[in-house]
């Protein structure tokens, strides 16, 4: 099976997550050695350098730390061109470690080929035509009651499992997911199902 060309550089956590993905695409990968995203001074800038130029495309655990390295990639490269790539929730441990993670759950390294390469189908990066949806808005989460209700993380959470994404997302987090997986429109919909909404 041919390798997904990817024009945007890949950013992941570690050696292995590299590992794992460099037998998936075609592309630049670069690490963040975990949280050393907060204290090299060399990655943030390459980081940046990558963001502001062919743009980034994210790949970390499903794990809060994976949420957590997430959240500063976004914050230090701003409002450059970034896609969100997420791996299904699995539970599991890494062969090569002696415990599982203290989620329990499978990190991108413990990823199958197959399930990398469904990860990046979804964020619409398989073909070299770049899939544009429109985004969804901070209104149409509060609209959706996904932000702003008695009940909004409840329902990002049923959301988010239901979407195969992690399930503690912000409200930011999210919408940036669903606007790169399904876009304003196909979400307003699913939402509308998932909440029995449907006329």
């Amino acid at each position: 099976m041919d390798k997904i060309k990817i024009k945007q550089a890949v950013v992941v956590e570690g050696k292995y997550d590299k590992i794992a993905l460099s037998k998936v695409i075609d592309g630049v990968i670069i690490t963040t050695d975990g949280f050393g995203i907060y204290r090299n001074e060399a990655t943030i800038k390459l980081i940046q350098l990558y963001a502001h130029s062919v743009g980034l495309v994210i790949l970390t655990d499903s794990d809060q730390a994976g949420q957590q390295i997430r959240g500063r990639i976004k914050s230090i490269v701003g409002d450059a061109e970034m896609i969100n790539v997420y791996c299904p929730v699995i539970a599991g441990k890494e062969r090569r470690k002696l415990r599982p993670s203290k989620e329990g759950t499978l990190g991108v390294e413990g990823m199958s080929v197959q399930i990398l390469r469904e990860a990046f189908e979804k964020a619409g990066l398989a073909d070299e035509k770049d899939i544009r949806r429109d985004p969804v808005t901070k209104q149409d989460m509060i609209a959706l009651g996904l932000n702003g209700s008695p009940n909004s993380s409840a329902l990002r959470e049923q959301t988010a499992l239901s979407l195969g994404l992690p399930p503690k997302l912000s409200s930011n987090a999210l919408r940036d997911a669903v606007s790169t997986l399904m876009g304003r429109e196909a979400f307003i919909e699913y939402i509308k199902k998932l909440k029995g909404e449907e006329k």
